[in-house]
């Protein structure tokens, strides 16, 4: 258990910070602070303490730190869940790629889209009034300028990743010049703005930093390696089609991650357990707190709505459910490699016994990471078979909420055992102290491995793949079966056949460990197949459930979100609309 975060967000910052307008544009609250009466160097630390603090400001309805809603539930991984359909149904309209009314009232996007601008806002508040200083008078002047646009960088990329589109503001800009900002800059001229930002973390930032949750320089090598990534595969402004693969950038993300220094955790499940916290394989994370002296602690809420519904150790209320084609994708052939290509022609974990429980189909062998990241009923929840004090852990069919509709599968990476000491219950949700990992280095390693296939060297990543599938066979230490043996085989890759072949074994494992972790859909996006791959999972798993009977993706639309419409009405119509909404 964290019992407090090295990074301290002062009572002053909290309070002139957390007063403002709902609008990112109006920022400062009327008649209490501003940049002229705050920029002394005693205040300085607290305004780069409460930028740190903007970017986990996020809740259950509008969320910015997991992308359960936006990368998961949007792609093949994960069903919605919850009380059925109609039950927060904006996210119904996401997974059905029915989002052509560009607006939902204050729920998800339009207040995604506030949240992650009002964490722009701090950081370029914070940068105002240290730029305002000398370094004489503020010595770390440097560093926490740098701390900052990383910051900055970090909330345009994640923006930049939901609506391409969007406007670059910097602290340099006056109210009425932000308002003249349109988002009318090219993909390409976009990523280099927000890369900027990280260059000159990159260049000012230390190696490493004292105080944990602090962006250092290894930080920001990771995240240019995943930004050049995504750069590199240029896009058709108008369809998202990729045209071009920029050599180029490739080879930038190779030098970049070449930097980074880190190592994976011996255990998979170690990335999602409290207790490891800021470790070796974690390369960027939100900080998150508990009894750390504030009324209430630092805790996470944004998966609140996902706990297991009907079991009494847990609340409410069923939602982000591992889809059917998730769970077969964890299926391994005899050499325990993954079936690329047909792990969906037969389903697993399909039936439900008189005991509500599942049963594995004979025969079928798998990758362990399916119980680290899925609930399935029978098998141990969160590595434990029983609790000290609250009783039975075991998953079970009764706590599926809506089973006829969604199934029963779970999630297990962001959920924590309820005696846990990380835990905490509001009502009916569940909130956590464990931090959420942006960039972890398994991410790193099969940014470089990508970058290696694209550009030829598919020998080099071979080996990286068979790293992370070495690590991912090595855990099964951890309670993963509940009284009856498993068949778990995992085996690594002789060779690769083609680019095409490594390619293919290269997504395929990106799924396995990111598996509900949001980046299916983005990485899908990126490598231009979000169409064809979304379309055929439905077309197969609508005959499974039939609430996706008329969920269909539209190429050239649903690659990106809309704009929110109150900010194209805001700006009296200065931001473009994305295409097909």
């Amino acid at each position: 258990m964290k019992k407090y975060n090295k990074i301290v967000i002062s009572f002053l910052s909290i309070l002139f910070l957390a007063s403002c307008s709902s609008d990112f544009l109006d920022y400062e609250p009327k008649g209490v602070l501003s940049s002229e009466n705050v920029a002394t160097a005693e205040n300085a630390d607290a305004l780069v303490n409460a930028a740190y603090a903007a970017i986990g400001n996020d809740e259950m309805v509008g969320p910015i730190t997991n992308q359960w809603v936006y990368g998961s539930v949007r792609s093949d991984d994960a069903y919605k869940g919850g009380g059925g359909r109609s039950d927060v149904d904006v996210i119904d309209t996401y997974e059905q790629y029915n989002t052509t009314i560009p607006d939902y009232g204050d729920w998800m996007l339009p207040r995604t889209w506030t949240n992650h601008y009002k964490a722009i806002s701090r950081a370029n508040f914070a940068l105002s009034v240290i730029n305002s200083l000398s370094e004489t008078e503020y010595p770390l002047q440097k560093q926490r300028q740098a701390e900052l646009r990383f910051l900055r960088a970090h909330s345009h990329f994640m923006l930049k990743l939901l609506f391409n589109k969007v406007p670059f503001i910097t602290e340099d800009l006056t109210k009425e010049e932000i308002l003249e900002t349109s988002n009318d800059l090219t993909s390409d001229q976009l990523w280099d703005k927000i890369a900027e930002d990280f260059i000159f973390a990159h260049d000012n930032l230390p190696p490493s930093q004292d105080e944990v949750g602090r962006a250092d320089k290894n930080a920001a090598s990771a995240y240019l390696a995943k930004l050049r990534l995504y750069q590199a595969y240029e896009q058709n402004p108008t369809t998202h089609a990729v045209i071009n693969i920029n050599a180029t950038r490739l080879q930038e993300v190779i030098d970049y991650a070449d930097e980074v220094i880190g190592d994976l955790e011996i255990d998979f499940g170690f990335n999602f357990l409290d207790g490891h916290d800021n470790g070796q394989e974690s390369i960027w994370a939100v900080q998150f707190s508990i009894n750390d002296g504030t009324n209430t602690g630092r805790v996470s809420f944004v998966t609140g709505l996902n706990s297991p519904h009907g079991s009494p150790l847990y609340g409410c209320c069923g939602f982000h459910l591992a889809s059917q084609n998730m769970v077969n994708a964890f299926k391994t052939d005899a050499d325990g490699l993954p079936l690329l290509d047909t792990f969906n022609d037969s389903d697993i974990y399909n039936t439900v016994d008189a005991n509500g429980k599942s049963t594995l189909t004979t025969g079928v062998t798998l990758d362990p990471r399916i119980d680290h990241t899925v609930g399935v009923p029978g098998r141990p929840f969160k590595y434990k078979n029983t609790l000290k004090t609250a009783g039975d852990m075991v998953y079970n069919f009764s706590w599926a909420r809506d089973p006829g509709v969604y199934g029963y599968f779970g999630n297990m990476k962001e959920q924590q055992s309820p005696d846990c000491s990380c835990y905490v219950k509001n009502g009916p949700f569940i909130g956590t102290s464990k931090n959420v990992d942006f960039i972890r280095y398994a991410d790193v390693l099969l940014f470089k491995a990508e970058a290696l296939i694209q550009l030829n060297r598919i020998e080099e990543a071979r080996l990286i793949i068979n790293r992370i599938r070495e690590r991912a066979a090595a855990s099964t230490a951890m309670p993963l079966a509940a009284g009856a043996s498993n068949v778990y085989n995992v085996g690594t890759y002789d060779s690769f056949s083609s680019k095409d072949y490594a390619m293919k074994a290269l997504m395929f494992e990106r799924r396995l460990e990111f598996g509900m972790e949001g980046p299916r859909f983005f990485d899908l996006v990126r490598w231009g197949i979000a169409e064809p791959v979304l379309n055929a999972y439905l077309a197969v798993e609508k005959t499974k459930k039939g609430f996706l009977s008329s969920a269909h993706f539209t190429a050239g639309r649903d690659e990106y979100y809309p704009i929110p419409q109150r900010e194209i009405d805001f700006t009296g119509g200065l931001y473009t609309q994305n295409p097909g909404y």
